[in-house]
């Protein structure tokens, strides 16, 4: 007891000595490297688009990139990913969180470079297949990053934001593509690699040197990163018991000698910490791609020229719809402050349902010649289906899977998450531009909109709110201990003061 006075009133010496702003000055710092990526890759993933139609023009055919070329340009890095959806996390696990950024970087140089000096559709498709690395990371390590350096009141607004980036990054390629030379993107991801060699002035995840046993050293990384105030504290000593826990479990699996990587490997997925939240996980990202935004944004100048025979409408909407949908994800970041997650995720939702089926019923009754194209009311539903998902399912879905992570069996997690996630985002780019040929705009927009319909309903029923919860509390939540986190808590209390807190 008295050295948990002493602690407080170090906490209390601190708080006036230290300004409140530096932890959040110090978690900017490290999320900006995570979210430039972000933008890089919404720089990839746009380019595409823009130098599809330049090629084509250069060579004067339409056959210079064929349709089956254009779904693989698309896709091929979300394919590209699932080599690296094994390889990252496991670097991630074993020498920390800055390592799979390291030789990200690499990859990206490598990546532009190739992109930059391309003069054939082969060399597009290496530069796409190397680009798998940045989805992997994206999902898999920026998980790690965002929820371990993060605190929970400002976890929500990192997550959302960085999605956000990412169609900044599509938006700035989109229009550099639209006014210059499609080259000139590369430029800009060079400029941006340079920004994050910051990476290697990042610390060392509070997380990771609990898993490792370095409970003095993630005592130091998070006291540096959120600071030292109650919540900050109370956070800690949940981190360290647990993993206290989970190193005492990990020790008498490694005396039993019977049981061998696969029974390990079993266990860990029957748990209920485990294969729940990866389902739910796994459901929202499904909501998230099967909203057909991501698959709009890629081929949006082909869905517009469907729709309207006018070139220059078709890149006008195109950054029209792609400027929308930054500001509908700015507003999301706004109101996931306000409102709760699962709120905010199913209620945005709903609302661009309703935008697509009546755009597919629109197009439709448009086919059939009954009535007049309008393009304004054309870009109006547009516009308010870019805008209610991107301030949901764009947004909240990388942020719910990201809080369901659980922290025992952390990397395993991940590995599946990051392969099953970028398996439905490829399969998905890549049957667009079929279902838009033979079924129609109409077609496609009314099959985004059933099959997200679908998922709205099973998320209703199952998804959980996360908001202001740490990470312990989430996991509890699935082993059905969400109810005595507190009081165990407070058990711990004098144990945690006592044998497990390094002192500050």
């Amino acid at each position: 007891m008295e050295q948990s006075a002493e602690i407080d009133q170090v906490a209390v010496r601190l708080k006036t000595t230290k300004s409140s702003w530096m932890p959040l000055l110090r978690q900017m710092f490290v999320c900006s490297g995570v979210t430039s990526y972000f933008f890089i890759y919404g720089l990839f993933f746009g380019a595409p688009t823009v130098y599809v139609p330049q090629i084509r023009k250069e060579a004067n055919s339409t056959e210079a990139i064929s349709m089956e070329a254009v779904s693989w340009l698309f896709s091929i890095s979300s394919y590209g990913s699932l080599p690296w959806a094994i390889i990252c996390p496991v670097i991630a696990q074993r020498y920390g969180r800055k390592a799979p950024y390291v030789i990200l970087w690499i990859n990206t140089i490598i990546c532009v470079s190739l992109l930059y000096f391309s003069k054939s559709v082969t060399e597009l498709f290496v530069s796409g297949f190397l680009q798998g690395m940045l989805p992997t990371v994206q999902i898999a390590v920026s998980v790690m990053v965002l929820t371990e350096y993060t605190s929970p009141k400002y976890r929500g607004i990192f997550i959302t934001f960085k999605g956000a980036t990412f169609y900044w990054g599509i938006w700035i390629s989109n229009a550099i593509g639209t006014f210059f030379h499609w080259k000139n993107i590369c430029i800009l991801i060079f400029i941006c690699c340079i920004y994050n060699i910051s990476i290697l002035f990042w610390p060392d995840s509070p997380v990771w040197l609990a898993t490792k046993g370095r409970f003095e050293d993630c005592a130091r990384c998070h006291r540096w990163l959120k600071g030292e105030d109650e919540d900050s504290e109370s956070e800690l000593k949940q981190l360290i018991s647990s993993q206290k826990e989970n190193l005492k479990r990990k020790h008498e699996r490694k005396q039993d000698n019977k049981r061998n990587c696969f029974i390990q490997l079993y266990d860990s997925v029957k748990a209920k910490t485990f294969y729940i939240p990866l389902i739910y996980s796994l459901l929202t990202i499904c909501l998230y791609h099967f909203s057909g935004k991501l698959a709009c944004s890629g081929y949006i100048i082909d869905i517009i020229k469907t729709i309207t025979a006018s070139e220059s409408t078709a890149y006008e909407g195109m950054l029209v719809l792609d400027g929308v949908t930054v500001l509908g994800m700015y507003i999301g970041v706004f109101l996931n402050k306000i409102l709760k997650r699962r709120t905010l995720l199913l209620g945005a939702a709903s609302i661009g349902v309703i935008f697509l089926f009546i755009l597919s019923i629109y197009l439709y009754l448009l086919n059939l010649n009954v009535l007049l194209e309008n393009k304004y009311f054309t870009l109006f539903l547009l516009t308010g289906f870019s805008v209610t998902i991107s301030c949901g399912p764009m947004i909240m879905s990388m942020c719910l899977s990201s809080e369901m992570t659980p922290l025992r069996n952390r990397t395993l997690f991940l590995c599946l998450f990051a392969i099953l996630n970028n398996t439905v985002a490829g399969t998905i780019l890549k049957m667009f531009p079929y279902i838009l040929k033979y079924f129609y705009s109409h077609g496609a927009f009314f099959f985004y909109a059933t099959m997200s319909s679908i998922f709205i309903s099973i998320l209703y029923k199952v998804l959980p709110e996360t908001k202001d919860k740490t990470i312990q509390e989430i996991e509890k939540y699935f082993t059905g201990d969400a109810n005595v986190s507190k009081k165990e808590l407070l058990n711990l209390e004098k144990d945690c003061n006592r044998k497990l807190l390094p002192e500050p």
